[in-house]
């Protein structure tokens, strides 16, 4: 992690993969070994029943679908394709956005990736975007995967409980992850230094004598807002100090940015400084704490993560962690070509560096 005004971000060395879940079955070998009957089996439907739900059709009730999605999670299923699937002929790379389409239009990081990523391609692939923020959506992009459509699947902002199913809906095909997986899957992914860059965004502001310094944090389903906090209450203790009250939770939109910071205000009146886990949450936060009469940075330092164009532009202007959002588009598609190549996936985590950009918020 560094402090500075400049770009470039090299790559930091992986943290050690997770190992595989003992009781899970693995991507390849058990997997391969199971079948639709065993699916449909397990899921109480018939064969037939359980071909329609991997095929996407519509014409399955909601609780027998429920039923063979998790029976597929359940065995690691894996459907084979024969050779004239439309994989080995399209090319085509699926990016998968786990997020409601009013927080990928509204939050520029999706964008900022997807740059990266197309830039990285340069027109050599096919690009499909997919969004499965709600339900129909998710099925739709399920459907979409499992028709054996996509020749390498990237997955951005998945939760705790989305990587399974969306692996096993890829079928096979190369999966990269966008954020180290939160549960044991030996799972490639790139992501950025989120823990690196809270610690460094509190030790600046303990440097600069904040002394009561809270946090809202992002999703606790999602490796970045669990490492963001992760970072924070290293660096808190690292200084001795108690978070008691200090900890509120957010969603990384601005909204709750600005709930999160009246109740911190609430439980809290002394606190004097205050890290969001995205530049949103933050600028949500200034307009709590300017109709609370609080000044910042003068009683209140509000320190953002992302390094997103609001920083910019809210007032007094966001000191914030900068993620390299286009470079970490760009190595995904780096990734997914080495998987795609072979290489063990165990030797494909990535983590990209962080950098504290200092401006007059804090």
């Amino acid at each position: 992690m560094t402090i500075t005004r400049s770009h470039g971000d090299p790559a930091l060395p992986a943290p050690d993969p997770p190992e595989p879940s003992p009781g899970r079955p693995a991507a390849t070998g058990a997997a391969a070994t199971v079948t639709l009957a065993d699916v449909a089996r397990l899921a109480g439907v018939s064969p037939a029943t359980a071909s329609r739900v991997l095929n996407g059709s519509a014409r399955v009730s909601p609780g027998a679908r429920s039923r063979v999605e998790d029976a597929v999670e359940r065995l690691g299923y894996v459907r084979r394709r024969g050779a004239g699937g439309h994989r080995g002929t399209s090319g085509t790379i699926a990016v998968v956005l786990c997020e409601d389409s009013r927080r990928v239009f509204g939050d520029p990081f999706y964008a900022r990736l997807l740059w990266g990523l197309r830039r990285e391609l340069d027109g050599r692939a096919p690009l499909v975007v997919l969004m499965a923020g709600r339900s129909q959506e998710w099925r739709a992009t399920a459907g979409y995967l499992r028709g054996g459509h996509a020749a390498g699947v990237l997955l951005v902002g998945a939760r705790r409980d989305q990587v399974g199913p969306l692996v096993g809906a890829a079928a096979g095909a190369p999966v990269v992850l966008a954020g180290r997986p939160l549960d044991e899957r030996a799972l490639p992914y790139v992501d950025v230094d989120n823990r690196g860059g809270a610690r460094a965004a509190v030790r600046h502001l303990l440097a600069s004598g904040r002394r009561r310094i809270g946090t809202i944090a992002g999703p606790a389903d999602l490796g970045a807002g669990v490492d963001r906090l992760a970072g924070y209450r290293s660096a808190a203790r690292e200084a001795g100090m108690g978070v008691t009250g200090l900890v509120c939770q957010g969603d990384f939109g601005r909204l709750s940015g600005e709930r999160a910071m009246r109740l911190l205000l609430e439980r809290r009146p002394d606190l004097d400084a205050v890290l969001a886990a995205s530049d949103l949450m933050a600028a949500g936060a200034l307009d709590a704490l300017r109709r609370a009469g609080r000044r910042v940075p003068d009683d209140v330092a509000v320190v953002g993560f992302d390094d997103a164009p609001v920083a910019r532009q809210v007032q007094p202007r966001l000191t914030t962690v900068r993620q390299p959002a286009e470079d970490l588009g760009a190595r995904l598609a780096r990734e997914l070509r080495a998987c795609a190549g072979g290489r063990p996936a165990a030797d494909r985590g990535v983590v990209l560096r962080t950098k504290l950009i200092i401006r007059e918020s804090g």
